[in-house]
C-alpha cells in the first residue's frame, strides 16, 4: 500500500498526459481527449446509450437549436489551460441534463485522470477516468 501511495505522489503530470481515450465511471462512457491548439478538447465516442442507439441526439440541451445534433462525436470538454500540473478553467458539457459546467482535469497517474466539474464552487462532483489501452 505504501508503494502505491509513493508512486502516486511521485507522478509528475505533463500536458500530454491527458491525451487518449478514457473510460468514464458512469454509463460506460468513452471520451477521446486530443490537443486543440494550445488546449485540449474531448469528444464523446461511446456510451451505453450510444450502443443502444447510435443516432442519439442532444435532446436535453438548454439551447433548443442544438437539440438535433448527434451525441456521438460531440465535443464535451473544451477551453482548458495548463496550470500547476492540471488542465484548468475549461468546461464540460453534460448531455444528461443539458448543462455546461466549469471543469478541471488532473492527471493522477499514466492511466488515470481526475475530472472535477462544478456548477459553482463548492458545488462540484469529481470522477476518476481510466485510460483505455
Amino acid at each position: 500500500m505504501l508503494e502505491l501511495l509513493a508512486a502516486a505522489a511521485a507522478y509528475t503530470a505533463t500536458p500530454d498526459a491527458a491525451i487518449g481515450r478514457w473510460q468514464t465511471p458512469v454509463r460506460h462512457g468513452v471520451v477521446e481527449i486530443t490537443k486543440c491548439g494550445a488546449s485540449i478538447c474531448g469528444s464523446l465516442m461511446d456510451s451505453d446509450g450510444l450502443r443502444a442507439d447510435p443516432h442519439l441526439k442532444d435532446i436535453k440541451n438548454k439551447d433548443a437549436a442544438k437539440r438535433s445534433r448527434a451525441l456521438k462525436g460531440l465535443v464535451i470538454l473544451e477551453g482548458f489551460a495548463w496550470k500547476s500540473n492540471a488542465w484548468a478553467d475549461g468546461t464540460i458539457y453534460n448531455a444528461d441534463d443539458g448543462g455546461t459546467y466549469t471543469a478541471t482535469l488532473t492527471p493522477t497517474s499514466a492511466n488515470q485522470i481526475k475530472l472535477k466539474g462544478c456548477i459553482v464552487w463548492p458545488l462540484c462532483k469529481t470522477q476518476v477516468w481510466t485510460r483505455i489501452r
